[in-house]
This record gives C-alpha cells, structure tokens and sequence, in this order.
C-alpha cells in the first residue's frame, strides 16, 4: 500500500485526504467562500502532524487536474509541483469526472443496480457542460470511454447510458436530454475520489515527474464577452 496525499481544489471545496500504511485515511473535506489558498498549505501540514508523518514518507502526492474552476485547479497543480519538488516525490494527475466516477462506485443505488455504463457530467458554467462516460468491469474503476466533452446540455450523448450523475442534473434539470435512468445530481468531488484513482494508478505503474503535471482545461475561454451575455439573457 502505498503513501498517498491526495488534493482537490478544482470546485468550491478544499479537499484533501492522506493515505498511510497501516494507518485509517484521514480527510478534511469543506465549502470555502474565498477560496483554498489559505486553508490548503494548513491542512496538509496539519494531517501530516496529526499522522506523525512528514511528505518525505509519501510515495506520491495525487492532484485534480480539472476540468473545473480555473482558479482552484491552478491552485492544486501549483501547490502539488512545490511540495513534490521539495523532496522529489512522483505525483498522479487524475481528471476530475474520473475521480467522481470512482466516488461513485461506493455509492448504494450503484451498488444495487449495478449498471454496465454511467455518465458524469458537471456544471461548466457558461451555460455548458463537461462529459464523459465510463464502463464499469470487475469491480475496478470505471474505464472512461474516449475524450471529455464540453457541449451544451442538450447535446449529452446518453445512448447506452444506465446511470447519470453529477452537477449538470441539478443545474440544467430542464435542458438535458430525457433520462429515464438511475441518477445521483448531488455528488461532487472529493479528495478521496482523487485516492481512489491515483491508488489504482501507482498499482498500474502509472505516475509522471513534477515538471510533467499540468492542468487539463479542456476549454480555453473563461467568460463570456459583453455581447455573449446578453444574447444569453435572451
């Protein structure tokens, strides 16, 4: 088993949870109003303490990587590269949709229903979403099938889909495409969803240098013009 600090900050929460040999996962999972530039630092100094540990026992540190709010995923990717840099740790990028896809596997309705395919889809803000859809084998983490999608609600592709969960549901519950599925609109992402995948990573052998990590955006634009507004407001 291997020692992890795993990190979140690409949503409105700060997330962060260690993963140490022999001992219980420790996490600290808030809202934040102003943002997780000035909890993150503390809490990861704080779990170590409370651990009896410091980042030279890691044996990678696994960082969100978006999509999600500009902001906060430069935030945890910057974080992530000073810390690992320090004491030459590897670290797991891990894509956000992923990490809920694994939070998911926990979940009873998905336990019980045991779909072949979900769909995560969250908010994007700018009246679109991102996408992407994952098959489900052997109890491992959902395999993601091909890229993820930034598109307008209307333009989820649920063909085949059993199961659809995420931000979207609740913050487009009127545009989306008819579903007459399995649904979970209030989970979001988590450290400990950021674990669970950088956990099968490191056993897949799967794991990259600090100069290597970068976020992944997926969309380059971050608002809207003056024109765009009001053409939305129409």
């Amino acid at each position: 088993m291997a020692n992890i600090l795993a990190i979140d900050t690409s949503s409105a929460w700060c997330s962060v949870a260690l993963s140490l040999e022999g001992q219980a996962v420790q996490f600290r999972h808030e809202t934040v109003t102003a943002g997780a530039s000035q909890l993150l630092l503390p809490w990861i100094e704080s779990l170590l303490s409370d651990a009896k540990s410091s980042l030279k026992d890691l044996d990678a540190i696994a960082v969100c990587i978006g999509p999600g709010a500009f902001t906060g995923v430069r935030l945890g990717v910057a974080a992530v590269q000073g810390l690992a840099v320090s004491q030459n740790i590897s670290v797991v990028p891990v894509c956000s949709l992923d990490a809920i896809a694994a939070q998911l596997l926990d979940s009873a309705a998905l336990q019980s229903s045991q779909p072949q395919r979900l769909m995560i889809a969250i908010d994007a803000r700018m009246e679109e979403v991102y996408w992407a859809s994952y098959d489900i084998q052997d109890r491992r983490l959902p395999n993601r099938i091909g890229d993820i999608h930034l598109t307008k609600p209307e333009d989820l592709n649920l063909e085949g889909v059993q199961f659809l969960a995420g931000s979207a549901l609740n913050a487009y519950s009127q545009r989306l495409p008819q579903f007459t599925g399995l649904i979970d609109p209030d989970i979001s992402i988590s450290a400990l969803g950021i674990l669970k995948c950088a956990q099968q990573s490191l056993q897949d052998g799967v794991h990259c240098e600090v100069r290597q990590l970068e976020p992944l955006y997926v969309r380059d634009k971050v608002a809207f013009t003056t024109a765009e507004r009001e053409e939305v407001k129409r």
